[in-house]
């Protein structure tokens, strides 16, 4: 067990999931950090701004969320691999920005241990209710990625997807905790730097003379440059065109914003990121994610041991949401039962995506704690009746 030269912590470790978070920054590159303090993610950046120095990188706290989310974003076109953290309050003020990060195509994390709301609402007691306002919150149409981790383990190993997806396709990439499993002690293996696969940004090959800074690939995705080297581009949050030039007419917007949301087609259909079990003869499956996806597991061992056939299909991609696999699912199953803490958003995704082929039970919780497994199991016996 000891850090690698390049930051990494390796071995076996005991780490809540902020902390677990944390290295996984590290291991996934990132080298600059900004951030104001709330609870429940502080400890995200707290432990950053230990550990960085050591790296030879920088946290900068900001006078506020807003400041935060913007400077991150001025790190990346600088060169560096940044993020920034916060919770539902500072989530809602950085929504300019991440529309931002998505109409620039700046590939950044942002970190939402997730608290229940709304307002200041429960600072330091879990909820998941800022599951649509991390793909909607921002005005007009874009694309981002959401993933959510049930365990210390994933916040180390999502953190890691969620740098590398955010490089491949440019986009803001949310890593949605929630206070429970930002705040959940287990261990964590953490691999050898050779063993963790990392995405590099992809920068240009052209001249400054022949560069085009929105001209995108075959995969509708542009490289990039950073300031300083010799590129003369401009980065606007106003409708641009190819060269990042504003242009005001409906065939730009047209092709920009169809553009923004192309290019994640790939991982919409075929790359969303899940974990299913017991599908094969299922007459019900729970349908679940985060912290509830693990209470939703013993509800699910005690309907099985009732006899009653249910499966799991557990969500850790939230957005781009995987509607297909629902599709599939809900055409063998008499119901998708859908537990969450919040009074039902994600469950809207699953009725869509079902299309009526099965009924959808949400199982609402307002937030403050977790659900007791009792309830999800009430929800599940109702769904075969």
């Amino acid at each position: 067990m000891h850090a690698d030269p390049r930051g990494v912590l390796t071995g076996v470790h005991f780490l809540d999931g902020d902390h677990a978070c944390c290295e996984g920054t590290l291991a996934a590159g990132a080298r600059f950090a900004a951030g104001y303090p709330i609870t429940p993610s502080t400890e995200v950046v707290e432990r950053f701004a230990w550990r960085i120095p050591t790296v030879g990188g920088v946290f900068i706290q900001m006078e506020d969320e807003l400041a935060a989310s913007i400077t991150m974003q001025g790190a990346v076109w600088g060169g560096a691999k940044a993020f920034t953290v916060t919770s539902g309050p500072g989530f809602s003020l950085m929504m300019e920005h991440i529309g931002y990060a998505a109409v620039t195509e700046t590939p950044c994390v942002f970190v939402n241990v997730q608290r229940g709301g709304p307002s200041t609402g429960l600072p330091t007691l879990p909820a998941q209710a800022d599951m649509m306002q991390a793909k909607w919150g921002s005005h007009g149409d874009y694309g981002i990625i959401a993933l959510c981790p049930n365990s210390p383990q994933e916040c180390f190993d999502l953190t890691i997807t969620g740098f590398n997806l955010a490089e491949e396709f440019r986009v803001p990439v949310m890593l949605m905790l929630d206070e429970c499993v930002g705040h959940m002690t287990e261990k964590v293996v953490i691999p050898e730097p050779d063993q963790i696969e990392i995405t590099p940004r992809r920068y240009t090959k052209k001249t400054p003379e022949e560069f085009r800074l929105f001209e995108p690939r075959e995969d509708k995705v542009p490289d990039m440059v950073k300031a300083g080297d010799g590129y003369h581009f401009h980065v606007t949050g106003l409708t641009h065109d190819e060269r990042g030039y504003p242009s005001m007419t409906v065939d730009t917007q047209d092709k920009m914003v169809n553009r923004l949301q192309d290019k994640l087609k790939p991982f919409t259909n075929g790359r969303a990121i899940f974990e299913a079990a017991d599908l094969e003869d299922a007459e019900v499956v729970v349908v679940s994610y985060g912290i509830t996806s693990r209470v939703a597991q013993r509800a699910i061992e005690m309907a099985r041991a009732k006899g009653i056939k249910v499966g799991k299909f557990r969500l850790i991609t939230a957005w781009p949401f995987p509607e297909q696999h629902i599709r599939d699912i809900a055409a063998k199953v008499k119901a998708l039962v859908v537990p969450e803490l919040n009074l039902g958003q994600m469950v809207r995704e699953v009725e869509r995506s079902a299309g009526g082929a099965a009924k959808v039970i949400g199982v609402p919780h307002a937030g403050g704690t977790v659900h007791n497994p009792e309830v999800i199991l009430k929800a599940i016996e109702e769904a075969v009746r």
